[in-house]
C-alpha cells in the first residue's frame, strides 16, 4: 500500500497519459543518468538533474569560493584575483560532476587531500540541506519545462543519496510527499553481482560521497578504532572505501522502502537491456501492473 496514490495506478493510464512524470533513484552507476539522457534524446522530455541543480543554483558559489582559496596561494594568481583580471568557476555539466565531488572531498591526512572532520562534517551538512532544496525544486521544474519549453514529459535523475535526506516509513515525510504526488518514483535496483562490480569500481577510484551525520559518525568512529589510526593521519581513500561498502548495505533498504511505500522498482539489468526510449517505458508500465 502506497502512502500517497501513486501518479498512474496501472500500465494503462501510464501508457494513455498525455503527460509522464517520473523520479529515478538507486545508487549510482547502474542507470539513472543513462534512461535519463536517453528520454531527453527523444525531443519531448525535459532532464531535471538533482545533482546539477545542487552543484549549481546551492554550491556553486562554495565550490567557486574553495577553488579562489586555493588559487590565492600562489602569488601570479593571487595578484589577478585581486585585481578581477581572472574569472574562476566551475565547469559542472551533468555528466562531469567533478567539482561537486572534489568540493565535498574526503576527510583524513592534509599531506594525502584530506579534510579534518569538522570541515568535512560542514560540508556534508551543506549538501544535505542543498540536496533537499534541489529536490523540492522539482514539482516546479515540471511546470517550468511545461510553459517555458513546452515540454510535455519531466524525468528528475535523482542523486544516490536521495535517501539519505528522507525517511521512507514516514508517511508524512515532506520531501517524499512532495515528489510522489508530482511524479511516478522509479528505483532502479541492483543485484548482488550489481552491488560488488560497484564496490570493485569504486576501489579503483574512490570518489567522495554524501551521508547522513549519524552514518559518518558512526564510520569514522569505527575506522578509527579498527585502523588504530589518529584522525589527523587517517588515509582519506581508506577511509571512504571503508564507508562505501557500509553505505551500499545501508541504503538498499531505505531504497527499497521507498519503492514500496512510495512508488515501483525497475532491476537494473532490465534498464540496461532497454535499448530504447520506448523499451524503457514499456518497463514502467510492468512495474505497474506488478503492484
Amino acid at each position: 500500500m502506497s502512502f500517497v496514490p501513486r501518479l498512474y495506478p496501472d500500465a494503462a493510464s501510464w501508457h494513455a497519459a498525455p503527460e509522464k512524470r517520473i523520479l529515478l533513484f538507486g545508487m549510482s552507476g547502474l542507470g539513472k543518468t543513462h534512461a535519463s539522457t536517453m528520454l531527453r534524446a527523444g525531443g519531448d522530455w525535459f532532464h531535471y538533474s538533482v545533482d546539477y541543480r545542487i552543484g549549481t543554483r546551492y554550491m556553486g558559489e562554495l565550490i567557486a569560493d574553495d577553488f579562489k582559496r586555493e588559487a590565492m596561494k600562489v602569488p601570479r594568481l593571487r595578484e589577478l584575483l585581486l585585481s578581477d583580471s581572472i574569472f574562476i568557476g566551475s565547469n559542472i555539466t551533468f555528466n562531469n560532476l567533478t567539482p561537486l565531488s572534489n568540493y565535498l572531498g574526503k576527510p583524513g591526512d592534509p599531506a594525502l587531500g584530506g579534510l579534518p572532520i569538522d570541515e568535512y562534517r560542514k560540508r556534508q551538512d551543506q549538501h544535505h540541506t542543498a540536496e533537499v532544496a534541489a529536490l523540492l525544486d522539482a514539482p516546479r521544474f515540471i511546470e517550468r519545462a511545461d510553459t517555458i519549453y513546452g515540454y510535455p514529459h519531466f524525468v528528475c535523475d535523482s542523486g544516490g543519496s536521495i535517501c539519505e535526506v528522507v525517511n521512507p516509513d514516514d508517511p508524512e515525510d515532506p520531501v517524499l510527499r512532495a515528489l510522489a504526488g508530482s511524479m511516478l518514483m522509479v528505483w532502479i535496483e541492483g543485484s548482488e553481482a550489481h552491488r560488488q562490480e560497484l564496490i570493485r569500481r569504486f576501489d579503483r577510484a574512490p570518489k567522495p560521497m554524501c551521508y547522513r551525520p549519524e552514518f559518518t559518525d558512526a564510520c569514522w568512529q569505527d575506522y578509527l578504532k579498527e585502523s588504530g589510526s589518529e584522525p589527523e593521519a587517517v588515509d582519506p581513500n581508506a577511509f571512504v572505501r571503508f564507508a562505501y561498502g557500509r553505505a551500499l548495505a545501508a541504503r538498499q533498504p531505505a531504497y527499497a522502502a521507498m519503492a514500496r511505500n512510495w512508488g515501483v522498482s525497475l532491476r537494473a539489468d532490465e534498464v540496461a537491456a532497454a535499448q530504447t526510449a520506448g523499451a524503457f517505458l514499456d518497463l514502467i508500465g510492468e512495474a505497474l501492473d506488478r503492484l
